[in-house]
């Protein structure tokens, strides 16, 4: 099995918690950066005639299109394989759409699940699984919006993870009035599929990491996002419908190193304008003078406490942040509750470690990260950011000056 680190340092012991009907795995099936840190073992056997997984309906109200891209960069060769001369990329677009269309989109291909399942080692469940996984947005479906309407979304997943992980949260941007693109970060992930047929498998995963390579893996990210840009908001786009984009309403979000990922985006682009940084330990240095955009911690307590060995990393980022900034921690959560890994786990048997549920790790994560984005790109105040909620008391509001979270 190849070693897929996703860059966690070794939790503190938790409180003891209610079992779960869940297996013993630390990974998804097949996304299985946490199974590797961990060394958990294999889940019981699946229950016979489950339904498919599902991904859990996005909550705005418009329909939602998705399309696919494959964009190259023929002026950089690929970083991890340098024989390849040009940086090719595969980018999922989510968008509000007119109406639903006829055909829902494809979760992933039957090889990509394949390979990620053969890769995590498990054998309890079919290694088509995750070609199966239902999602809400429709292909190719007509898109809703005037010119220069959309504020756009770019996400990156954790390393390791293709860009299917954070579907769930690309179409509840998307079903807001978001356009989205997330973005396959080729040779960092264990399966990913080009329109000719070509699937490239993870160079990365097989490397000894040091911080001089997460580092490199956060820098080659901010180019990926800085040429995605370009070709979606260039004199000469390349999605037919990037006259939606709103150019000045452009921001990021990332799931671990795709969370890190955000502070060396925002310090190379002035197109971002607000970050989000999901679970993930930042090796890139900010620019001497910091940022001044808004930015958003958003994280689990067991790695991310202040004074924690993942908190001192974030408090070092946080002195370098200058605008308007939070510090939230999602009791109870682990690495994978932030994507739609928790939901697939819990529907598969498989365990992750959290204590809070899948679904309602989803449902924060994108309660808290549409109403950073509404605030900071469309002006609408949020109160749901100014102190903790009644509503959601898993959320913690972290004061890293004192070390205390509330």
């Amino acid at each position: 099995m190849s070693q897929l680190n996703d860059h966690q340092p070794q939790a503190k012991p938790r409180e003891p918690r209610k079992p779960r009907r869940r297996g013993r795995l630390a990974a998804a099936a097949g996304l299985v950066a946490v199974m590797a840190a961990t060394g958990l073992g294999q889940a019981g056997p699946a229950s016979a005639g489950a339904a498919d997984p599902y991904l859990p309906a996005p909550t705005g109200s418009r329909p939602v299109g998705t399309t696919s891209l494959y964009l190259k960069d023929t002026s950089r060769p690929d970083p991890w394989v340098p024989s390849v001369k040009a940086r090719e990329l595969m980018v999922s677009l989510w968008y509000p759409a007119k109406a639903p269309g006829r055909h829902r989109a494809r979760y992933m291909t039957p090889k990509e699940s394949e390979l990620l399942i053969k890769d995590g080692g498990i054998t309890n469940i079919p290694a088509d699984t995750l070609s199966k996984v239902r999602t809400n947005a429709f292909t190719d479906a007509r898109p809703a919006g005037g010119a220069h309407s959309l504020p756009l979304i770019v996400l990156s997943p954790g390393h390791s993870k293709p860009r299917a992980e954070l579907t769930a949260l690309g179409e509840e941007l998307a079903s807001r009035g978001y356009m989205v693109a997330a973005i396959d970060h080729t040779y960092e992930n264990v399966a990913q599929t080009f329109p000719d047929g070509r699937v490239t498998t993870c160079v990365t995963c097989e490397m000894k990491k040091d911080p001089t390579v997460w580092e490199k893996l956060e820098k080659g990210r901010a180019a990926d996002v800085s040429f995605v840009l370009d070709e979606l908001t260039g004199a000469h786009p390349k999605w037919k419908d990037a006259r939606l984009i709103d150019t000045s309403r452009i921001a990021m979000s990332g799931q671990s190193v795709g969370g890190a990922s955000t502070l060396a985006a925002m310090a190379a682009d002035s197109r971002l304008r607000a970050g989000i940084d999901v679970d993930g330990i930042v090796e890139a240095a900010l620019p001497e003078a910091g940022l001044s955009r808004p930015f958003l911690l958003l994280g689990k307590p067991a790695t991310y406490t202040p004074g924690r060995l993942g908190g001192v990393n974030w408090e070092g980022v946080w002195a370098g942040l200058h605008g308007w900034k939070r510090w939230l921690l999602v009791t109870g959560a682990a690495h994978t509750s932030f994507t739609d890994l928790g939901v697939l786990m819990d529907q598969l048997g498989i365990e992750d470690g959290a204590t809070i549920s899948g679904a309602r790790a989803m449902a924060i994560t994108r309660r808290y990260i549409t109403a950073f984005f509404d605030q900071h790109l469309r002006k609408k105040p949020q109160p749901l950011l100014d102190k903790p909620s009644a509503s959601h008391p898993e959320v913690k509001f972290c004061a890293p000056e004192t070390k205390t979270c509330s």
